[in-house]
């Protein structure tokens, strides 16, 4: 019942805007497993994309991993200045930089424990992490020629304002590639917010099967890591958090009444 309140508390703005930071704040602080680099969902493939080669150390992470690959690999970033907006713990940045090779790639997060932590786990040449809010970026107009947002986007207190500022700190003919979760009636509304960004919407994707399916199959890793990591007292709350199977998340993906979509945009 009380994760119930909490998770329909989350359509509130201020509710959002007060809830998500120290949240973040203590699982960066805490939980500072390396291994336990990506809080996203995870992806399997369509059936036209190309089975994803990783080193062996990076298999632990295989389907989060894959939504940022599937993801990132919409446009080529090789050589491109990149942000991902929303980069948590660090994993992303760190695929992104190590894999698609772009020359060099910022993340920006709101939770300063969690940037510490990126930055302790991921120095190398080209990355950097910065704290900040999505929704007033610190970085001059036109700085980068992809920006990146996975799964995070649904924690803002204000979407259009947040397309706002990927519009301005992207250069002409930059992209913007998003992936994340709604309800169904959220998601239109979504899709709304980035018809009316002054973006070209260029694909969109109904991928919540994937995601769904990578739940399923990601389950004895995230239970392993929630009995190994997380305080008894807390493992009912955080399985629901970290989306394990049948719960909540995984339950209305299954229904339909959560969706996950993928969008490319351009300016």
């Amino acid at each position: 019942m009380l994760t119930r309140i909490f998770l329909s508390l989350t359509d509130y703005a201020p509710f959002r805007r007060v809830i998500w930071k120290p949240i973040y704040e203590l699982l960066a602080k805490y939980f500072k497993v390396k291994d336990w680099s990506f809080m996203n969902y995870g992806y399997t493939p369509l059936s036209d994309e190309p089975r994803l080669h990783l080193n062996a150390a990076d298999e632990i992470n295989r389907y989060p991993i894959q939504l940022y690959h599937y993801l990132a690999s919409k446009v080529e970033v090789e050589g491109l200045d990149l942000l991902e907006v929303g980069s948590g713990r660090g994993g992303g940045v760190a695929y992104i930089k190590s894999y698609l090779q772009p020359r060099k790639i910022t993340g920006i997060d709101i939770a300063g424990n969690a940037v510490k932590m990126a930055n302790e786990h991921y120095k190398e040449q080209g990355i950097a992490f910065v704290q900040g809010s999505a929704e007033n970026l610190p970085f001059a107009d036109e700085s980068f020629d992809v920006i990146i947002n996975v799964e995070s986007s649904h924690a803002y207190g204000s979407v259009p304002i947040f397309l706002q500022e990927v519009k301005r700190v992207l250069r002409q003919g930059g992209y913007f590639l998003c992936a994340d979760i709604r309800p169904a009636a959220a998601m239109v509304t979504l899709r709304q917010q980035l018809l009316a960004s002054g973006m070209q919407l260029i694909t969109e994707e109904d991928i919540s099967d994937n995601v769904r399916r990578a739940i399923e199959l990601e389950e004895p890793i995230k239970q392993k890591r929630i009995r190994e990591n997380i305080p008894v007292r807390l493992q009912e709350v955080f399985k629901q958090f970290a989306g394990v199977v049948n719960s909540k998340a995984h339950k209305d993906l299954l229904s339909g009444q959560l969706v996950y979509y993928r969008f490319v945009l351009k300016k």
